[in-house]
């Protein structure tokens, strides 16, 4: 089948988040730095425990969202229809990959509107690059992406780092948060912002939160290094070349646990907002500790690419088990009975 150019980079990325270490090398997450405080009187039965909670307005069995990976090209068809079948089984949100070959052509279109054709009640939401963002004309592309899936929320996701270091990047960033601000008043569905993997600090979602976007994923440093990523496809470059920028740049970001206790911070100022960790998320413990730290959920991407990849639906059926199987132990060793009891859960430093 005939590729873009667009679509062949999709499919070098999740083949390399796949088959190579494309982890931090130096920097975690900072959640294995914090401890639940073991409480020996919980006060409630693991099985009246409640991991239900509500995103972009429906219900789902888990506060986990497999968050935006792919789309736009053969392959992408395939994974995302069984990504759709494990959520709609499941009931667990979903984010499709950046849509932005769809704006080129329609070919693949459909590797991303299968996900709503199999998963017809699941929270599922589109996503756009910000350098799209920053040269929009106007709104109807971007309402069409958001038809094509049934979006019931629309994502920008912020790369700079990524498109930096991208042989083929967009550095043009002048101009996104004015974009943003427009499709906060032009999309009828919530606007999420994300990064993907070198977080968004405190005085950027404050700067977000003033547009009128209402759910920000802090998507910080410590899991997958798209840095890395994109170092590993600069084919042109010497040894030296990506030595030099394997130094400078694998390992840059802000650690998720920080990124997300200072998105915390603002809730006192903007009660409405949510909040979404992602980024290095690695069980159903770091989840639970995520809810903790002021998240209201947890997102989840190449742990769940690579229990399909390793295991089909099978494999991600063993995932998501051992991952609610932690999550409802830390509920139940703190006493929590609800996801918003979890939430006033402390933790302490090692």
């Amino acid at each position: 089948m005939k590729t873009t150019r667009t679509s062949s980079r999709k499919k070098e990325h999740v083949a390399l988040a796949i088959k190579k270490n494309v982890a931090f090398k130096g920097k975690t997450t900072g959640f294995e730095r914090w401890d639940f405080q073991h409480n020996a009187l919980p006060e409630c039965n693991e099985s009246d425990i409640d991991t239900e909670t509500i995103f972009l307005g429906k219900k789902t069995a888990l506060p986990f969202i497999i968050a935006s990976m792919t789309g736009g090209y053969g392959e992408a068809l395939t994974i995302n229809r069984h990504l759709a079948e494990f959520c709609a089984e499941k009931r667990l949100a979903m984010g499709v990959g950046s849509q932005r070959q769809v704006l080129d052509n329609e070919m693949f279109a459909r590797s991303f509107s299968v996900v709503r054709e199999i998963s017809k009640d699941i929270p599922l939401f589109g996503n756009i690059g910000a350098a799209e963002v920053a040269r929009m004309k106007e709104l109807a592309p971007f309402q069409r992406l958001a038809d094509l899936i049934g979006a019931d929320g629309f994502a920008v996701h912020l790369n700079p780092l990524q498109e930096f270091l991208q042989p083929e990047g967009n550095t043009n960033f002048a101009g996104v948060l004015k974009g943003i601000e427009r499709l906060v008043k032009g999309l009828p569905i919530p606007i999420l912002v994300k990064e993907i993997g070198a977080g968004i600090s405190g005085a950027v979602a404050r700067r977000l939160l003033e547009t009128g976007v209402s759910i920000i994923d802090v998507a910080g440093a410590g899991g997958t290094s798209w840095a890395g990523i994109e170092i590993m496809r600069r084919k042109s470059a010497s040894a030296a070349e990506s030595e030099s920028l394997s130094r400078a740049f694998w390992d840059w970001g802000i650690p998720t646990a920080e990124a997300l206790h200072d998105a915390a911070q603002l809730r006192s100022e903007y009660p409405l907002m949510k909040i979404i960790s992602s980024g290095g998320i690695s069980s159903g413990l770091d989840a639970a500790k995520s809810i903790a730290f002021g998240a209201d959920y947890a997102g989840i991407a190449r742990p769940v690419l690579k229990a399909w990849a390793v295991g089909g639906k099978r494999g991600l059926d063993q995932f998501i088990k051992q991952w609610e199987r932690e999550f409802r132990g830390a509920m139940f060793l703190t006493g929590s009975q609800t996801i918003f009891q979890l939430q006033q859960q402390l933790l302490v430093s090692r």
